[in-house]
């Protein structure tokens, strides 16, 4: 393991096309079946490092109406939020992975991939955008744009089936991968990469790639474009709009600017055929509650018993920057009226205190 006083080690160089892995087969594929695929009868793709945007797919670079495409998304950094550095970002293609090295390719590369990544027609299938949109609007002014959050799809599904979720009860790639109607595999290593970047914050800044780093940053897209065909075939219409139009607000949740998100892609307007009989979804909106400087622990309340009692009064989901910013403001994502209850509670709150 690599301590915090050197690099961990590489036996080779950055990596050729060579390094391989496995995905999972897509369950629309003919030789799928309800028993469990063995790895080894997996297809085996390349895992590609990439320092120049010209090793990159054309159809990526140069996204088009008439070339849609669908890939699997992530950042590994050194601390995900505004303030770190964003090391890999990892594109999952149904016949290879691709990682773009951005500390080797820097601004030039970044560059080259800022249209597709706020294209709308290149779908980034990510677990959990918040941070990552983040990162990429304020190091390099990319808007991270038509995301299909699998946290978001998931939390949908289980409303679809009547399962009622609690505040903060957020899944994890780690117990999305778990769960044995989409892939039902320990992911293990996901551990052990915490437990190394514990031991070196580092850890993703050291070059050249070690085998152990190109595994475990393929291992976080590998399974998504999987995981999304599953889900796709679970949503219904109601929650396709439901989830197109959070993972936009997400995506900008924590990219708080002055002129509020005038520069940002629309949000997905309401379909008409959602609209019948009155009983259409509710417009969903964001909202960013400024906290005066020293106020923050009056709204949370002792051991998060105060934000924690509006959080289950309203049907909204309320997130806070934290320890990574942004500092003192609250950010209220849902539909109109549940937000602006939300924000009612929490004025009141600090009018009260």
């Amino acid at each position: 393991m690599a301590s915090s006083s050197s690099p961990p080690q590489s036996s080779s160089p950055s990596p050729s096309p060579s390094y391989i892995t496995h995905l999972p087969i897509p369950p629309s594929s003919p030789s799928n079946s309800s028993e469990k695929i063995l790895e080894g009868d997996e297809p085996r793709v390349p895992i590609h490092v990439v320092t120049k945007a010209s090793q990159l797919p054309v159809e990526f670079l140069e996204p088009s109406p008439q070339s849609k495409i669908v890939i699997g998304f992530d950042c590994e950094a050194v601390d995900l939020c505004r303030y770190g550095t964003l090391c890999i970002m990892q594109l999952a293609f149904p016949d290879a992975i691709y990682l773009v090295d951005v500390i080797e390719g820097g601004d030039v590369l970044m560059k080259a991939c800022k249209h597709a990544l706020e294209s709308d027609y290149v779908t980034k299938v990510i677990h959990d955008c918040k941070r990552d949109s983040e990162a990429l609007y304020f190091q390099f002014g990319i808007k991270l744009n038509n995301v299909v959050d699998t946290q978001i799809a998931y939390a949908l599904i289980e409303e679809q089936e009547g399962q009622k979720r609690l505040p903060d009860d957020y899944i994890s790639l780690v117990g999305l991968l778990a769960d044995p109607r989409y892939c039902g595999l320990s992911y293990v290593e996901k551990e052990e990469v915490r437990v190394l970047l514990r031991q070196d914050p580092k850890y993703w800044t050291y070059r050249p790639l070690s085998k152990q780093m190109i595994r475990n940053a393929a291992d976080d897209v590998r399974f998504l474009l999987y995981i999304y065909d599953q889900m796709m075939a679970k949503l219904t219409e109601r929650s396709l709009w439901h989830l197109a139009v959070r993972g936009a607000l997400y995506c900008r949740c924590f990219c708080v600017n002055s002129n509020d998100y005038a520069d940002w892609p629309s949000l997905p307007p309401i379909p008409d055929k959602l609209k019948v009989d009155g009983n259409g979804p509710e417009e969903e909106i964001l909202s960013v509650l400024d906290v005066p400087p020293g106020k923050m622990g009056c709204i949370i309340g002792k051991k998060g018993a105060s934000i924690l009692s509006i959080k289950e009064s309203c049907n909204a989901e309320i997130l806070i920057g934290g320890a990574r910013g942004p500092p003192d403001k609250v950010f209220i994502i849902g539909p109109v009226k549940q937000v602006k209850k939300a924000e009612a509670m929490l004025r009141g709150r600090l009018l009260y205190l």
